[in-house]
């Protein structure tokens, strides 16, 4: 019988073609991953353990953060502080897809401007009650409300129309200063410490789960101008950007807040500025701290009313009725308390500009408490 020839084995090439190399990704950032061409074929017949699960909006929405991937942000906000917060999102690489202010006044809100600058869509928050504006609003299609420096209400319907919801910069350690004006009532009320919470809103008052808390100390002559631009502002800037990490990274916490810590105190204004001079020095130094710049701590000076700036608490024995203008040092003047003195560096008259104390008040002028 003829022989067979044996039919030699094909022989496969060791060289595996690929295709052009990729940069490292790094879990956490807004950049996917880049895709290796890879052996479907085996893929294709893999068995699955078990059918994966059918995933909502929001469950989608988490498992995709949880792989690094960006979300869709809507900042609401105002001022510099919401200047600041919108530039610092955007230099760490968040997707900032649209942008909510105040009713624009005479002035262009520098938060509006930096918006518009940057090609950045811009909705006027009281807009937002009326369906046109609301529907453009929805068409962001937006993943997180980030809530810089709010002072509108915003209601119900848009919070829910993003998909996780929203986190807010409050100035102070919530549960405690709920309320407009909680770095007054921090300083007013004699506290050594307070700071600042990242948290997530809910219906309530600076009511919802806490994500992250930063301290700050008071100092014996901090002013509610000094705490917020030298400690708040800043820390307030990078810990909105630090929540908003934590949110896209799938481990912002929802801490609930202790209800029977809490306090809230009413916006402060022209009513809670009068000085009592029958309280102890400190508590009146720190009434006039807790009041500057904003609305200014109140005395009557011959039945005309005198703002009080820059005040700070000596412990001492003045000898004279608390209210009496001891002396005049410089721009400064030194005011009789109980148990020491307050300095005063700047007061105001009604209808003027404030000016140096010693240019306002002068040794012997006896201020008193406004009825």
């Amino acid at each position: 019988m003829p022989s067979r020839r044996r039919r030699r084995p094909r022989r496969r090439s060791s060289s595996v073609r690929r295709g052009p190399p990729t940069a490292p990704w790094v879990p956490g950032t807004c950049t996917a991953p880049s895709t290796l061409r890879t052996r479907t074929k085996a893929l294709r017949h893999r068995p699955l353990a078990r059918p994966p699960p059918i995933l909502g909006t929001r469950a989608r929405a988490r498992r995709r953060l949880r792989g690094g991937g960006c979300m869709r942000i809507v900042l609401f906000g105002q001022a510099a502080f919401g200047k600041d917060v919108f530039e610092q999102l955007r230099a760490a690489g968040e997707d900032v897809v649209g942008v909510s202010t105040p009713r624009q006044g005479a002035r262009p809100d520098p938060l509006f401007e930096a918006a518009s600058q940057a090609g950045v869509p811009v909705i006027e928050t009281p807009m937002l009650r009326q369906d046109d504006p609301f529907q453009k609003f929805v068409a962001w299609q937006p993943e997180l409300l980030v809530f810089a420096f709010v002072t509108d209400i915003v209601r119900k319907r848009v919070l829910d129309a993003a998909t996780h919801g929203a986190i807010q910069y409050h100035p102070s350690l919530l549960p405690l200063h709920r309320g407009r004006t909680a770095m007054n009532w921090a300083i007013i009320s004699g506290a050594r410490q307070t700071g600042l919470t990242i948290f997530w809103v809910d219906e309530g008052i600076d009511t919802g789960p806490i994500i992250l808390q930063r301290t700050v100390e008071i100092a014996d002559d901090d002013s509610v101008g000094t705490l917020y631009f030298q400690h708040l502002y800043p820390l307030g800037v990078e810990a909105l950007v630090e929540g908003v990490r934590l949110v896209r990274e799938g481990v912002a916490e929802r801490t609930p807040q202790d209800e029977t810590q809490a306090t809230y105190e009413p916006p402060c204004g022209p009513e809670h500025a009068k000085i009592d001079w029958m309280q102890h020095g400190r508590v009146v130094g720190a009434h006039i701290r807790g009041c500057d710049p904003q609305p200014g701590a109140a005395a009557s000076l011959r039945g005309e009313t005198v703002r009080l700036f820059e005040g700070r608490y000596r412990p001492g024995a003045p000898g004279e009725p608390p209210g009496t203008v001891l002396a005049a040092m410089g721009a400064t003047v030194e005011i009789a308390a109980i148990g020491g003195t307050i300095s005063v560096g700047r007061a105001q008259r009604d209808g003027d500009p404030k000016a140096a104390a010693s240019d306002v008040l002068r040794p012997g002028d006896l201020l008193e408490r406004l009825p």
